[in-house]
Order: C-alpha cells, then structure tokens, then sequence
C-alpha cells in the first residue's frame, strides 16, 4: 500500500521556503512562521479540522492575510484569525508578527 501524499509541509524555518524557490506560496509561509513560533514556546500544536492549528487543545488559530475574515471560525469558542499585513489586532484578528515574540522562556524550568 502507498503511502499518502501529505496534504502539507512545513520547514523548521520559512527562509528554506525562499531558498527552494523564488515564489514560496505564501499561505505556507505564514503558517510555517506561526507554527514554529508556537513549537518554540513550548506549546503543543495539532492540526484542526476547522482551522489551521489547534494549540495546546484549547485555542483555534486561522491563518491568513490581511484580508481574511472571521467566516471560518465563526461559532467556534477560543477561536482566532492571525493576519500578516495588520499592525495591530482588534476583536478576534491577531497580528502575525507579533507571535514573534513568543519563547519558551517563560516556561517552568526543570
């Protein structure tokens, strides 16, 4: 038997995205941004059939640019549309970059 085609890829870092081809899609480097910033916070990151990540089984997080709307979460609880190309978040739409920030530093030590 086969095995099936992964429905997505991510890197470790979205620069290899840009170095294997001169026009990454761009909905996969926002996610692969996202979800390595939640892997290096030390958070569990799963896939949802909703959205894009579920993290920590608690929160939904949708991906998108500027313009994406809240039409895919709409109804679920702790639910979030994370848009590249916003300076600041308002209601339910995070900034992209602002997951930047996060780190494992806050995190209990061992």
């Amino acid at each position: 038997m086969p095995i099936p085609k992964p429905e997505k890829i991510y890197f470790e870092n979205t620069n290899l995205a840009y170095a294997l081809s001169s026009e990454p899609e761009i909905g996969n480097v926002r996610e692969t941004f996202f979800l390595n910033a939640m892997k290096n916070a030390g958070l569990a990151v799963n896939e949802s059939k909703k959205s894009d990540f579920l993290v920590s089984r608690k929160w939904t997080f949708e991906i998108g640019g500027r313009n994406k709307t809240l039409q895919q979460i709409k109804g679920l609880e702790n639910a979030f549309n994370v848009q590249d190309g916003i300076t600041r978040g308002a209601l339910q739409a995070l900034p992209l970059w602002a997951f930047g920030f996060l780190s494992n530093t806050f995190l209990k030590e061992s």
